[in-house]
């Protein structure tokens, strides 16, 4: 389906003026506007483009205090051509608990470089 758009347009205005006397009025009575149809558009200018890196950090300030179970089932046996001849079942739990160190009254207290006696823990908590 095409569409033709013209090129120009005729509009006729018909005016009756009666006027008496010498007064030499000319009312145009036809008008012309013509409108163009070839359209153009262009890019005078394409600004380059720059992609700039992202810095992103991400740090863990302390590790959260968590106490996780993880339970535990080992298997430890002698087969001889493929038949199973002894065997032991070791199952049970295991645990990972992460919170601040703190050492106990019978371990040594740690020493710092340069330091000659023993530095007492900072207390926790």
């Amino acid at each position: 389906m095409s569409v033709k758009i013209p090129s120009s347009f005729t509009f006729g205005v018909g005016v009756d003026v009666d006027l008496d006397g010498d007064l030499n009025v000319s009312i145009p009575t036809s008008y012309r506007i013509d409108i163009p149809t070839d359209f153009s558009v262009a890019v005078k200018e394409l600004a380059p483009i720059e992609i700039k890196p992202i810095d992103l950090s991400l740090r863990l300030k302390e590790i959260p205090s968590v106490r996780a179970h993880l339970p535990l089932n080992y298997k430890v046996g002698f087969n001889l051509l493929g038949r199973e001849i002894a065997c032991i079942h070791l199952c049970g739990q295991g645990m990972v608990v992460t919170e601040p160190y703190a050492p106990y009254p019978c371990e040594p207290r740690p020493v710092r470089r340069g330091a000659t006696e023993p530095q007492s823990p900072d207390p926790v908590g």
